[in-house]
């Protein structure tokens, strides 16, 4: 018997790789039985091992992300893992191209009484008291069948159970015999299945922050599509800074294999072009082609096959079927709108199991730039017309200024500190001095509002999320950190840089 010796084994395949981490073999306690989705053994041979190679791949990247040591041994039918327990189980859900995975309780030699042997020890007191059935399966040439090992597994648990439920039990044992060795289980975790990433070429997503850009891009990355990011930013640093949070989560969390860049582009100067030029009940549609023919430039200079957006019909006056049949000439690539026939509610529970929807709740909504009544329905031609007032060449200037950003690279401190400080004061912001009351009464910036800064920990949620806030107080440390709680909770909030002594200086450079 080799009831959890999972030493002894032979590997599944001649093939054996070693994380870069790799503990001592006795370290890695743990064996991992991973299924490839369904579809993958539908491809033709050569197909079928490429996406494997691409799987091997990914899984790599996942398991050195999750930091585990392991020992990864590849096979045509299943890959196994030898790793310790924790981390791998929470990453190996987030690999494209895997159905499930088990976690092994045990293994025996092909031998049907090793089997029964093995599984009444270890599975009796799972099945204490709950309803049970065995399930196996068998690859190889053997003395037994499958039904011999659920027949006599089952009657060797069943004095230790409640019952025998072949429809609904409370434990599955399973057992997964192939070739000279036997696999047994209970637990069966789904994975994400699709295509593994990378093997379905590559794309660029136009990414808002919102719930459908980051739903839409996961359903093309889990169809294989290796995808970068185009923000085409109306709002600011911090409107950046959420829109990185939400592409930062898709980079960490399902782009194994790949490294996801975002390209920031200032979509001051094409707005202010816009404005000046196009009727305002065309903006919405015109904005849109616009950022089309953003994300065809940067496309195009990646190598990138498509476009993917999330529009879904008729969620907003831009996505009405007309007015995105008249946007569409305006892509240089082909545009691939995976949330066309969803509503917004599926769209939400998608982006909670993604783990975008948190954030993309704060988000503001930056993009409804037009007054009154947008054009619901317009032509190709009358589009065209609109356009044609423009110079494009605003798009290429934009662009070609365009933030390029590495999202795994990015640590936390990336995520806050470049988004917190300002260090001008917009026309309209609200400006919370925030130090003691005897220093604020000393002096203050002209028009800045006292609030002690435990108080406004406490209670800014009360304040108004439409205004921009520009906080300080003596060094700027204790500002800093209100402004990104603030910022956490959707507020455009930042510390003005260099606390007292900075905005003493703004003050004076503008004899205040």
């Amino acid at each position: 018997m080799r009831d959890g010796s999972f030493g002894a084994m032979a590997p599944p395949e001649e093939h054996l790789e070693t994380g870069a981490a790799t503990a001592a073999a006795g370290e890695l306690t743990e064996l991992i039985l991973l299924r490839s989705a369904a579809e993958l053994t539908l491809k033709s041979r050569r197909t079928r091992s490429r996406f494997q190679a691409q799987l091997l791949r990914n899984l790599r990247d996942a398991l050195g992300s999750a930091g585990a040591p392991y020992r990864l041994e590849p096979g045509w039918d299943r890959i196994y893992v030898r790793t310790t327990p924790g981390p791998p189980r929470a990453v190996l859900p987030r690999v494209f191209g895997l159905s499930s995975f088990s976690p092994i309780a045990a293994v025996a030699r092909a031998d049907l009484e090793e089997i029964v042997a093995t599984g009444e020890a270890r599975f009796r007191e799972r099945v204490r008291g709950r309803s049970f059935a065995v399930r196996a399966r068998r690859t190889g040439q053997h003395d037994f069948t499958s039904q011999d090992i659920q027949v006599r597994l089952g009657a060797a648990l069943r004095p230790h159970a409640r019952t025998v439920d072949l429809e609904a039990p409370e434990v599955t044992v399973h057992v997964e015999v192939r070739e000279r060795d036997a696999y047994l289980f209970t637990e069966r975790v789904a994975g994400a299945g699709g295509l593994p990433l990378g093997v379905e070429g590559r794309g660029v997503s136009l990414i808002s922050g919102g719930y459908d850009s980051a739903v839409a891009a996961w359903l093309l990355l889990k169809r294989g599509v290796a995808l970068d990011y185009v923000f085409c930013n109306l709002g600011g640093d911090a409107y950046e800074r959420a829109v990185v949070q939400v592409a930062k989560v898709l980079a960490d969390d399902w782009h194994f294999g790949t490294r996801p860049k975002l390209h920031v582009v200032d979509f001051d100067a094409p707005l202010a072009e816009l404005r000046s030029k196009v009727k305002p009940s065309y903006w919405q549609v015109v904005l849109k082609r616009l950022m089309y023919r953003t994300a065809s430039r940067i496309g195009a200079a990646l190598g990138a096959e498509a476009i993917v957006t999330g529009e879904a019909v008729g969620q907003v006056s831009s996505q009405t079927l007309t007015n995105l049949r008249a946007i569409e000439p305006a892509a240089e690539l082909p545009v691939f709108r995976p949330l066309l026939g969803f509503d917004k509610e599926e769209i939400i529970a998608r982006a909670r199991t993604i783990g975008t929807a948190a954030l993309s709740e704060q988000v503001k909504e930056y993009c409804a730039i037009a007054p009154g009544k947008p054009v619901t329905a317009a032509s190709v031609q009358a589009v065209d017309r609109e356009e044609a007032r423009l110079e494009l060449a605003v798009i290429d200037a934009a662009v070609a200024a365009a933030k390029v950003l590495d999202l795994r690279a990015l640590t936390a401190t990336d995520l806050v500190a470049p988004y917190l400080f300002a260090a001008e004061i917009p026309p309209e912001a609200v400006v919370l001095d925030c130090r003691p009351a005897a220093q604020y009464h000393a002096w203050h910036l002209p028009g800045a509002e006292h609030r002690d800064e435990w108080e406004l920990l406490q209670s800014f949620k009360r304040l108004d999320k439409k205004r921009t806030y520009i906080l300080y107080c003596q060094h700027g440390i204790q500002s800093a950190y209100l402004a990104e709680r603030m910022q956490r909770a959707g507020y455009e909030a930042y510390s003005f840089r260099g606390g007292a002594r900075g905005i003493m200086k703004y003050a004076q450079a503008r004899g205040s």
